[in-house]
């Protein structure tokens, strides 16, 4: 039995499964789209794409490192019980190493690149959420790299070896030794999970971020009444201060609460015999941009004894 793209179309909206899923099952059922809709909830397809639907804002963030290059990988679930499942930190674990021999930081390319052990990261992500029972998304990467110096990996509250709620990655150019390297990239990683910068410098601080807080440092000075000249310099000092106070190279070290972190790497550097550059960094934390739906447990569960 023949079938369209219509047909296609129809199953995809009827089920939530991905397309090429949708045609596959039609292929196998001789375009029968009763069967083909069997077909995929015997799979275990349609009861993944449904669930696609649910807020995912729980998971891990997991990080890799080889030689000079470093990355960040965020996967995401419905609740923090999977984060604990021995099968999803598994799949966190091993994205992460695909990911760390990746060409780019595209997340649908990395779905589509083999998993170790047959498929492709996509088909196993698809297959866990089958199984575990709960919406999982592959939500970002980022990658950072050096020409020669470290890649620095840490995570504050992990839940199992280089998996946890943030990841953080510190990039270190030098021709410095590992001895040096590795203590100072660790302590600017726990200053960076800490002070959460916005961007490496202030030149790197997003132009939407910085127009925002110039109009609401105006607001601010139109109120205290000063001649529009005060007004001027009150908006580009909070303007400035915010910049100081958000870019990692500017901001005040946490672990002595004076310096800034561009002078912990210059003096680490001098008393090194080799310059050292922070080159860049990452950090992913947890679901952060993630708009969380409240839940009203004992209204979830009167709806599901009544339905």
């Amino acid at each position: 039995m023949a079938y369209t793209a219509a047909d296609v179309k129809n199953l995809r909206e009827r089920t939530g499964a991905g397309m090429m899923d949708c045609k596959k099952a039609l292929d196998e059922s001789g375009g029968d789209f009763e069967a083909a809709n069997d077909y995929l909830r015997a799979k275990g397809l349609a009861a993944a794409a449904k669930k696609s639907s649910r807020t995912a804002a729980e998971g891990l963030v997991g990080v890799a490192v080889s030689g000079t290059k470093g990355v960040a990988v965020e996967v995401n679930s419905e609740t923090d019980f999977v984060a604990k499942n021995e099968q999803f930190q598994d799949f966190v674990r091993k994205t992460t190493e695909v990911a760390l021999g990746a060409a780019n930081d595209d997340v649908e390319a990395l779905k589509g690149a083999a998993y170790p052990g047959g498929g492709t990261v996509g088909d196993t992500l698809t297959n866990n959420v089958a199984t575990i029972g709960e919406n999982q998304q592959l939500r970002r990467i980022k990658t950072v790299s050096v020409a020669s110096g470290i890649v620095v990996p840490y995570v504050h509250n992990a839940a199992a070896p280089n998996l946890g709620k943030i990841g953080v990655l510190v990039a270190l150019e030098s021709d410095a030794g590992a001895d040096v390297l590795e203590p100072l990239g660790k302590q600017i990683a726990m200053h960076i999970a800490a002070a959460f910068p916005l961007a490496l410098s202030a030149d790197g601080l997003d132009a939407d971020l910085i127009a925002r807080e110039r109009k609401v440092a105006a607001e601010k000075a139109a109120e205290s009444g000063k001649p529009a000249e005060v007004q001027a310099k009150m908006v580009d000092g909070a303007v400035a201060k915010y910049a100081k106070d958000n870019a990692l190279l500017s901001q005040v070290f946490v672990m002595d609460n004076k310096t800034p972190v561009a002078q912990v790497v210059e003096q680490a550097g001098k008393a090194a015999g080799a310059k050292i550059v922070l080159k860049d960094y990452v950090r992913f934390q947890l679901g952060e941009g993630i708009e969380k739906k409240e839940v009203d447990f004992a209204a979830e569960v009167a709806a599901t004894l009544n339905s």
